[in-house]
């Protein structure tokens, strides 16, 4: 995990749907690296892309701010 994974999950935990345009622009970073980071925080489960262009944080995403989820526990989800 990156710091900016947190900085877009801190965004998304307050039941919002953004788009990476919206987050970008909010965290001062390019839209491109956001969109790349968005897709490496669903692979994890801690975000989901609720509709074309906009995701919101999952349960998941919410137990990693709040400690609850272990490092040695980041593996991607599979489909």
């Amino acid at each position: 995990m990156k710091d900016a994974d947190e900085k877009i999950l801190d965004i998304l935990e307050g039941g919002l749907m953004l788009g990476p345009t919206t987050i970008a622009k909010n965290l001062d970073l390019s839209r491109s690296y956001v969109s790349r980071r968005l897709s490496i925080l669903i692979a994890y489960g801690f975000v989901e892309q609720i509709e074309e262009g906009y995701y919101q944080i999952t349960d998941r995403g919410e137990m990693w701010l709040q400690g609850e989820v272990d490092a040695s526990e980041l593996n991607p989800t599979e489909d």
